[in-house]
């Protein structure tokens, strides 16, 4: 699908998704990332949901969010509470939804100038 901002931004934005990529100001990335507003791309180190552990969320912290989205590819999928226990204790919100709706409701967040960090796995 393919997103269309309101306005012209310097912030990080998501242009489009589908089976596999996440688009970002245009550019295709395939794999797994996190996503800021106002930060590089980075790869994230998260192969598959079913490989998630507590260091994959570690970089995720740093960012210092207000709230994570964590795409978690075709279908939503919740992950343990141990594992995102540190985002609790740190009053950091976690929503967890499908890559495709995490991708709409991170340009929306973003756009309100909300401190949104965003996790997407895609599936190989």
């Amino acid at each position: 699908m393919k997103l269309h901002a309101d306005e012209l931004t310097s912030l990080n934005t998501v242009t489009a998704y589908g089976p596999g990529f996440v688009e970002i100001n245009q550019v295709r990335y395939h794999g797994s990332l996190v996503l800021a507003p106002d930060q590089p791309v980075t790869a994230w180190s998260a192969a598959s949901f079913g490989a998630l552990c507590a260091e994959d969320f570690e970089p995720l912290l740093d960012l210092r969010p207000e709230v994570v989205l964590l795409g978690t590819g075709a279908r939503q999928q919740f992950p343990h509470p141990r594992l995102t226990r540190k985002f609790a204790e740190a009053r950091i919100g976690v929503e967890v939804m499908n890559t495709a709706a995490a991708c709409r409701t991170y340009n929306i967040l973003m756009n309100e100038g909300r401190r949104v960090v965003a996790a997407f796995l895609q599936e190989a």
